[in-house]
């Protein structure tokens, strides 16, 4: 019930945000990996909340990296392959899905898109006030890239 809940109310923040006005872009790290700003920074005790999309080209991918704080997403479109500093895989997301990705340094991760269709995403960032989008990381061994 919790899950179902918490999901409920991360579908409907997004929502909500997407309504808001348009008006930068940005790119994040991964090659011909992209970025546009849904929604303007919001700040509430101490957090910066931010809605973008993000669109990954087939055969593309973010990058390694962590975040400061929590991320929640929605598949709008194609599939994203999730893999954690493990290498192994922690999660396959498909249009409709949502993903959680959990904060701090510890939670190193790449997103990829094995697809042949892009793969576009809606993130709500919830960051300390001030904090990066993503910070870089080290490939922690893996093979792929």
């Amino acid at each position: 019930m919790r899950n179902s809940l918490r999901t409920g109310a991360v579908a409907t923040l997004l929502a909500g945000l997407s309504l808001m006005p348009t008006a930068a872009h940005a790119t994040p790290g991964g090659p011909g990996v992209t970025a546009k700003l849904l929604a303007p920074t919001t700040t509430v005790g101490g957090k910066d909340y931010t809605l973008r999309e993000i669109t990954i080209p087939p055969g593309q991918g973010t990058g390694w990296h962590f975040h400061d704080g929590t991320l929640y997403g929605r598949v709008v479109q194609g599939t994203l392959s999730h893999f954690d500093a493990s290498c192994g895989s922690d999660g396959v997301y498909s249009k409709g899905d949502f993903l959680t990705e959990p904060g701090g340094s510890e939670h190193v991760h790449i997103g990829q898109n094995r697809g042949t269709t892009d793969v576009v995403l809606q993130v709500l960032y919830v960051l300390p006030h001030g904090a990066p989008f993503s910070q870089d990381a080290s490939n922690p061994g893996c093979d792929f890239e």
